[in-house]
């Protein structure tokens, strides 16, 4: 007989919030995926085109941790017209050793949000300019706002602001980011005028229309994109890939499949095998990140398994020494 515990969304919530503790997690995450030999399958995605709806399974073993996670994430892009969120889920979490259920985690989709949010301040602290104090943010939904706030734990973000199709959803996201987040945050109605002069751009929608077009690219910015998990996904355009100083995968076996790179290989812009830096191998040292104040660099965040088992095993260890959660005889 083994236990497992239960988590609901409300104990995730108050154990995992969004802090320089679940930036650092992710972080090291990173790490472990260039210095390790971690088992981190494909992706496998469910497309239901009926209701815009799509899921993705990710997984991920870790050589020195005791547990996996599996995670589940349906992503339904017409449910806010229902009044309902557009991504939920949950994760279970395994032993490495035996394979037995430790935890079953109904985060609704929280940990994946904490943990899409903290890899983009990762992508910013070892990126974006040190002195960043502009930000720019395309979309209005959850991930827009929690993109905001992680990245104000990595740099000196002073004021912020949103593009997104719905000029009153972004006006809504703009006025309650201003009050959490105590800096001047405002909606802009045409993309380019929000990255006009801002030193991180972040884009965290499921747009298939490139959003951010080569040409408005300034001198020092940094470009974080989050949104395309997806291959018909598309929010930079591909003419941006070539003509950055720097490009950083999460992974690029992922990145050529799925993210903005591919989209870039399809132009013929850039070499479908021309080698680029992983995210990891910048955080662990042996790959250079920003070189100059000058730089224009861009991180393509797809996603990985190893974010999900690194988040779950913080929840569930948080969670032991709290005594949170209700614990099944299975």
């Amino acid at each position: 007989m083994s236990a497992m515990s239960i988590l609901t969304e409300a104990e995730l919530r108050a154990l995992v919030p969004l802090d320089h503790d679940a930036v650092a997690c992710v972080e090291e995450a990173f790490r472990a995926l260039a210095t390790k030999a971690v088992a981190m399958p494909p992706i496998l995605r469910l497309d239901i085109p009926q209701y815009r709806g799509e899921v993705d399974v990710k997984t991920a073993y870790v050589p020195g941790i005791d547990s996996f996670a599996i995670k589940i994430s349906p992503g339904f892009f017409d449910n806010p017209a229902l009044g309902l969120p557009s991504v939920n889920g949950l994760m279970v979490l395994l032993s490495s050793k035996t394979g037995l259920v430790e935890a079953l985690l109904l985060d609704n989709g929280y940990l994946t949000d904490v943990r899409t949010a903290a890899a983009g301040a990762v992508a910013a602290k070892h990126l974006a300019r040190a002195d960043a104090r502009v930000a720019a943010v395309f979309g209005a939904g959850v991930q827009a706002g929690l993109q905001l706030e992680a990245l104000m734990l990595v740099r000196p973000i002073e004021e912020a602001r949103i593009w997104a199709r719905d000029f009153a959803r972004a006006g809504a996201k703009a006025e309650e980011l201003s009050a959490r987040l105590a800096i001047p945050v405002r909606a802009v109605e045409a993309p380019r005028a929000a990255m006009a002069g801002a030193d991180v751009v972040v884009t965290t929608t499921p747009s298939e229309t490139p959003l951010v077009m080569a040409d408005w690219l300034e001198p020092g910015q940094h470009v974080t994109a989050m949104g395309s998990d997806a291959e018909h996904k598309n929010e930079i355009e591909p003419a941006a890939i070539a003509r950055a100083d720097i490009y950083v995968a999460d992974a690029l076996s992922q990145t050529r499949r799925l993210g903005e790179l591919h989209h870039a290989i399809a132009a013929g812009l850039v070499g479908a095998d021309r080698h680029f830096p992983e995210l990891g191998a910048i955080v662990a040292g042996t790959a250079a990140g920003r070189g100059t104040s000058s730089a224009i660099t861009i991180a393509d965040l797809t996603g990985t398994g190893v974010q999900d088992t690194a988040i779950a095993t913080l929840a569930r260890k948080r969670a032991t020494a709290a005594g949170a959660g209700t614990v099944f005889e299975t």
